[in-house]
């Protein structure tokens, strides 16, 4: 039996996929309803690469340095994607859109992956 330490971030990993997914099918029905290019939207792409990058060096601090370097990854890509979609084209939106949303779903995994082989 896992504890419940180990059960919260299983949780919390599993939100992590199902937002992935959620992401993805909406890049797949093609409905954006949204400002791509508003400030918030550019500020929140920034604060998510700067989040990423924070937490790659900070690798190894409270748990495994891999689990680290995977959300900083993760985060890294996800805020390029989302600066990628302010920038480009209509037709680029949804496969940018499928991108990040498929680095959630396998940030997702592959951490639920480390924390369950640590434990």
């Amino acid at each position: 039996m896992q504890s419940p330490a180990t059960l919260i971030r299983l949780g919390q990993e599993l939100v992590f996929v199902l937002l992935g997914l959620l992401l993805i099918r909406v890049a797949a029905m093609g409905r954006f309803l949204w400002d791509r290019r508003s400030e918030m939207w550019v500020a929140l792409g920034a604060l998510l690469f700067m989040l990423g990058v924070r937490a790659w060096l900070r690798a190894g601090k409270y748990v495994t340095r891999w689990e680290h370097r995977a959300r900083g990854a993760s985060l890294v890509l996800l805020g390029i994607c989302m600066l990628a979609i302010t920038l480009a084209p209509f037709d680029w939106i949804a496969p940018l859109l499928g991108t990040a949303g498929g680095v959630l779903a396998l940030r997702g995994v592959v951490i639920a992956v480390l924390v369950l082989r640590t434990n």
